[in-house]
């Protein structure tokens, strides 16, 4: 079934696209301290504001640091922060989902009024609230971005439990005397796993995007660390003159997030079997 799943995949041209591209990106932020580059940080004001071309591939900025090293290293913030936040609200989220879906009743009722209450507030909202609570730090904005996206998880869960515990082979492991956490782990979170799989692929480009926002409104990682976001907000003032500063990172997060999403669109539809032909 593995194997059939991704010779599917691999027949759609677009997601193997954007994997080809999301590889790139990855295998660059990871072997940046191995590549030919300018130290990222090194402050250089003589070549200040240089724009895209020799010595300086895409430009320096208004510290005459190069541009493009401080892209490639930027990524590796980036995309840690991404799958990390993820994984922040997978974990809680799924749990959450598994319990209320599979007990129901006062059990489902009071779980999901917690999470109507976070699903109250817009997710940018709460993100920024919990920054604000822990500090603004790498590690607050990781935290920040997975706790606004519990609640994602966490509905999409349940959902898929609700109608998982009605099969017959639930039935048949309570009659065999099953434990509860048995049946949650080994029965019915293995057959929805995969529209969770789907959704943390496309949480991922999410929670990417929430993180530059933070860091372009100065919550997250700070100067002089290079982040796709916070070169955002360096960059805008200079916008109209040095627009290279601002670009470059911009179109970095467009690509990621745009590979992440098509990504995700090709493996929910080789995963739900409602759009298989």
């Amino acid at each position: 079934m593995a194997a059939s799943n991704l010779c599917r995949l691999l027949r759609d041209r677009g997601a193997v696209a954007a994997l080809v591209i999301l590889v790139l990106i990855i295998a660059s932020a990871m072997l940046a301290p191995l590549l030919p580059m300018a130290d990222p940080i090194q402050v250089d004001s003589p070549h200040a504001l240089y724009s895209p071309g020799s010595p300086y591939l895409f430009g320096s900025d208004q510290y005459g640091r190069d541009v493009f090293s401080r892209v490639i290293y930027g990524g590796r913030i980036s995309l840690l922060v991404g799958p990390i936040a993820v994984i922040i609200a997978l974990v809680p989220g799924v749990a959450v989902g598994l319990i209320a879906g599979y007990y129901g009743r006062w059990v489902d009722t009071l779980l999901m009024r917690i999470i109507d209450v976070m699903l109250a507030f817009p997710g940018i909202l709460l993100a920024l609230g919990v920054v604000a609570v822990l500090g603004p730090s790498l590690t607050s904005l990781m935290i920040a971005v997975g706790i606004s996206t519990i609640p994602t998880y966490a509905r999409l869960t349940r959902a898929s439990v609700l109608t998982a515990r009605e099969n017959l082979y639930v039935d048949a492991a309570r009659v065999v005397g099953a434990p509860d956490l048995e049946i949650l782990l080994r029965h019915i979170l293995p057959n929805v796993v995969a529209p969770i799989i789907v959704i943390s692929t496309l949480g991922v480009g999410a929670a990417i995007l929430v993180a530059a926002t933070l860091s372009f409104l100065g919550l997250g990682s700070q100067p002089p660390t290079p982040e796709w976001g916070r070169m955002l907000s360096e960059g805008r003032q200079y916008l109209r003159e040095q627009w290279w500063i601002a670009t470059f990172p911009g179109l970095a997060i467009m690509l990621t997030v745009l590979a992440l999403n098509v990504l995700g669109d090709g493996l929910r539809d080789v995963l739900d079997p409602r759009l298989r032909v």
